[in-house]
């Protein structure tokens, strides 16, 4: 219940929940989760790959892939979301790996190809679910790094439009954009 208000707390209660069934796969996953929200990525991904060990669940890659770009390690990342597992998955676990996978390609300074990337992924699907949200927004903030602005400002529009609970912070990377964007054009 902590883990989105305060991260910290809840990694240090499934720490201690650790410390007493360290054989638990739920345990070791609630841990893996906790430490991923509270920004201690190499803890992680120790406590994912114990839960993945344990039950064989591969729901857990794209957390797994995520946590090895924070670490620094892209080339990890991607093999990971190579991982025959991602054809199974759910729509939204699939989105997760695609905008992970298309960061970690942006991470190696590849941005054509996690343009691809992304551009492969359903972008216009008709769910206004938080899974497309993300990947809209990611695809927006893609163009956007690859000096793409109109395209972008339109992505971070759709973004916008279906993105009912606030997700992403869109709207104002949209209008932050259409004012660079205009800046640029009154002074050409």
């Amino acid at each position: 219940m902590l883990v989105d208000e305060d991260p910290q707390t809840a990694y240090q209660h499934t720490l201690a929940a650790r410390a007493r069934a360290a054989r638990v796969a739920v345990v070791r996953e609630a841990c893996g989760e906790a430490a991923y929200a509270a920004g201690e990525f190499a803890e992680a991904l120790s406590e994912l790959r114990a839960a993945k060990r344990m039950n064989g669940v591969t729901e857990y890659l794209p957390m797994m892939a995520d946590c090895e770009r924070a670490l620094g390690r892209p080339d990890k990342a991607l093999e990971l979301a190579k991982s025959p597992s991602v054809a199974r998955f759910r729509p939204d676990l699939k989105a997760e790996m695609t905008i992970v996978e298309a960061g970690a390609r942006r991470d190696r300074g590849e941005l054509d190809a996690a343009l691809r990337t992304l551009e492969m992924a359903p972008l216009t699907s008709n769910t206004r679910e938080d899974w497309v949200v993300r990947l809209r927004y990611a695809y927006a903030d893609m163009l956007e790094a690859a000096g793409r602005g109109q395209e972008a400002l339109e992505w971070f529009h759709r973004t916008e439009a279906i993105d009912n609970d606030q997700v992403t912070d869109a709207a104002d990377r949209a209008e932050t954009l259409e004012r660079s964007l205009d800046a640029g054009s009154t002074e050409g």
